[in-house]
């Protein structure tokens, strides 16, 4: 299914949104230096050293590049990986949505509209905390994506312009020309030999992250809840379908062969175009969590009742949504049942409505899964006939019908608060419903369903308790855990006897 005629692999080290700070105690503390006479800018412990008074120092790649600097082609700072938080609340949301891709469909204006502000509020925002505009965080997004792949891979310079989001390749040209100081050709004839790395099948990526990452205790985490037919978990690989432009391909996601490359996951793409591969590896990164710190960089590595699980489990990190409509969907099936039926009612509703796949049986792939427009089309009884209940039925297919119509957003973009409460004024969403909802499809990193059953049994334990916590306690507990409450629950998911979600 891979439209390249050789396989390439790629390192998509992207650092396009590197932020202010890490908000959380224990990241590191990262800054850049940008040299006023050679116009470019550099990682710390680079080899150059220019003379102090000509230095000056910027907290993110992005305010260095939107002051007028390039990035060293010595150390490269370009390849560091992606940070997506900054200690401001609203920028960060905007940042999260950003990376989604919201500024290739969107203006500015449209992206502060979202966020509740004006946009003139909003760039002054991302002025003071960031160092550049919103519009100028995409580009930079984009063009770094570019960069990379013109390094390390042999696609032709349209299709490199397509797979970063560019509308065109006169447009890739001069945003690169403004970033790098070089075009597009003359970027990937400097390429090292070293940086191109071939292998067969499929488009294969490089992506990073910093600190540890637990994989494979989330592929454990991922493995009972996959959706058959639309994802499986088979040993270290995570499979899945995708869509582009309504044509169906498949992902791959595991760790390097390599075992002394720590900092990566290996992703192989078979799609049947590029123009959506960004935001592909912009899913991956959110599925996995690689742009949120894992708790023993917050301040949950000191609290006693967590500090074990913690140490046990260095590198655990929120899983998010591939898709989140599609993840929101599978919350809703587990209302109120076991994982393992909600997965099979999941499997159900995928037979039922999902776009199947041809010649991915043997991945153990076989449909798309359903849009919201296939959903919401359905009538109550067609929906009911998986398994469901009417009421569950009826709840399923206006929740479709109200993120058709816009009434309802899967994004960061509101408060937890707000976004709790739109959610919970649709037909059968409870608190529980709403909470995981924005813990998994929205990546609300403060969510918390406390009245889960599994997060009750496996607190008992921490407070000396033989039963079950009650909600009410749990949800006072969990007040101590602020703001980094969703990943105190999957610790206490995985750290316990009971699964939860």
């Amino acid at each position: 299914m891979c439209p390249c005629r050789v396989g390439h692999t790629v390192s998509m080290d992207t650092a396009t949104l590197e932020q202010l700070l890490a908000s959380q105690p224990g990241a590191p503390r990262r800054g850049f230096n940008a040299v006023r006479t050679t116009g470019i800018y550099c990682r710390d412990g680079c080899a150059g050293r220019p003379r102090a008074h000509n230095v000056t120092r910027y907290p993110t790649a992005v305010a260095a590049e939107a002051a007028g600097y390039r990035p060293c082609l010595l150390c490269r700072p370009d390849r560091l990986p992606d940070r997506t938080t900054s200690p401001h609340e609203m920028v960060e949301r905007a940042l999260v949505l950003i990376t989604a891709g919201t500024l290739d469909e969107e203006t500015e204006d449209a992206l502060a509209a979202r966020l509740g502000v004006t946009s003139r509020h909003l760039r002054r925002l991302f002025q003071e905390h960031v160092g550049a505009t919103p519009a100028f965080v995409a580009r930079s997004r984009r063009a770094h994506f570019a960069r990379r792949l013109l390094d390390e891979t042999d696609l032709r310079i349209t299709d490199v312009a397509g797979a970063s989001g560019f509308a065109s390749v006169r447009q890739m040209n001069r945003v690169m020309r403004d970033v790098f100081r070089f075009t597009p050709a003359e970027l990937r004839s400097r390429r090292r030999q070293r940086d191109r790395l071939v292998a067969d099948g499929g488009l294969r990526l490089r992506v990073p992250f910093e600190g540890h990452l637990a994989f494979e205790e989330l592929l454990a985490y991922l493995r009972p809840r996959a959706i058959p037919g639309v994802e499986v978990v088979e040993g270290g690989t995570y499979r899945r379908t995708t869509s582009t432009h309504g044509e169906p391909g498949a992902i791959e996601v595991s760790r390097p062969s390599d075992t002394h490359d720590e900092r990566h996951l290996q992703v192989v793409a078979h799609l049947p175009a590029w123009t959506t591969l960004i935001d592909d590896v912009a899913r991956v990164r959110r599925l996995f969590g690689l742009d949120t710190p894992p708790a023993e960089a917050t301040p949950l590595a000191e609290d006693p009742l967590l500090a074990p699980s913690i140490e046990a489990r260095p590198g655990l990190r929120v899983p998010g949504a591939w898709d989140p409509f599609e993840t929101a969907v599978r919350v809703y099936l587990g209302q109120q049942i076991s994982v393992s039926r909600a997965t099979n009612l999941a499997g159900r509703l995928v037979e039922a409505f999902g776009q199947p796949v041809a010649g991915l049986q043997e991945l153990g792939l076989t449909h798309v899964f359903p849009s919201a427009a296939a959903i919401a089309d359905a009538s109550v009884e067609d929906v009911r006939s998986i398994g469901l209940t009417v009421a569950r039925a009826r709840a399923i297919r206006e929740f479709a019908l109200a993120y058709v119509e816009e009434r309802i957003h899967l994004d960061a973009a509101a408060p937890l608060d707000e976004a709790t409460q739109a959610l919970e004024a649709l037909p059968g969403v409870g608190p529980w419903t709403a909470q995981m909802v924005a813990l998994r499809a929205m990546g609300h990193r403060d969510a918390f369903p406390a009245g889960d059953l599994g997060l009750r049994r496996n607190a008992g334990p921490l407070l000396g308790e033989t039963d079950a916590l009650d909600a009410g306690a749990l949800e006072e507990l969990a007040e101590r855990w602020r703001p980094h409450r969703a990943l105190a629950a999957l610790h206490l998911w995985v750290g316990g006897s009971s699964a939860g979600g």
